[in-house]
């Protein structure tokens, strides 16, 4: 494996892991059943992207999503052996951020009541269905993967590309939050996910597909429409 290829896959799991952790932490410590504690979890997903695209934006590009790699192999920004290694490491990443929460949590008076897992039905006080979930998932990866691919083809500097991905974010979130959880992102899903296994839940492991294939999913749409809508001179001659 090249040097550099090395670097951008390790980015990629940093990143990740500090979005799981921050954004999950968040999540979890203020606790999203307040307008003031959505505004906040939302704020740390968005602002964890801003701070790692200026850590490691250029690196790797900062994805540090599945979703947004996926996008950016459709547009073919990137070859599949690298969109494969991102999204291996972003997965990676997402467990370890987990596991980081998980532990601090435990060493608390409460002990761990959750990790910031996305759901439905029961598992979210919305009940949303599947069919909703599903939607709701789709329609806010769409959004962002299509901001994302908008902005990276543009003049804009990797740190400024973060800056409107990260508002992008919270915007999604502003909206998705009192749904699903919010995830948009399979990797953020899938850590949180396992990591209740831990304490013997398995509710979200059960669910943790529908946050990895929607996303996929609106990441594939956002990429067709981008084809439609790109500019002249991106096009590929």
């Amino acid at each position: 494996m090249e040097s550099a290829s090395i670097s951008k896959y390790v980015a990629e799991l940093i990143g990740t892991m500090v979005l799981t952790l921050v954004g999950c932490g968040v999540a979890v410590v203020v606790g999203c059943d307040t307008s003031g504690g959505v505004v906040a979890t939302a704020l740390a997903f968005g602002l964890s992207v801003v701070a790692m695209a200026y850590c490691i934006g250029r690196v790797s590009g900062c994805h540090i999503n599945p979703a947004i790699t996926v996008g950016m192999y459709l547009d073919k920004r990137m070859d599949a052996k690298d969109a494969v290694g991102y999204i291996v490491f972003q997965f990676i990443g997402a467990i370890i951020g987990a596991a980081i929460l998980w532990f601090v949590l435990s060493q608390t008076g409460d002990g761990v009541t959750g990790l910031g897992t996305n759901g439905y039905g029961v598992a979210v006080d919305s009940g949303i269905s599947l069919a909703g979930a599903l939607v709701v998932e789709v329609v806010m990866t769409f959004i962002f993967v299509l901001a994302a691919l908008g902005v990276t083809s543009t003049k804009a500097t990797s740190a400024q590309a973060g800056l409107v991905i990260g508002l992008t974010l919270v915007l999604v979130h502003l909206m998705a939050i009192g749904l699903t959880g919010t995830s948009v992102n399979p990797a953020r899903s899938f850590g949180p996910a396992l990591m209740m296994l831990a304490e013997g839940s398995t509710l979200a492991i059960e669910q943790v597909w529908v946050f990895i294939v929607a996303p996929v999913i609106g990441a594939i749409i956002a990429a067709l429409v981008w084809k439609v809508l790109k500019p002249a001179d991106e096009e590929e001659a």
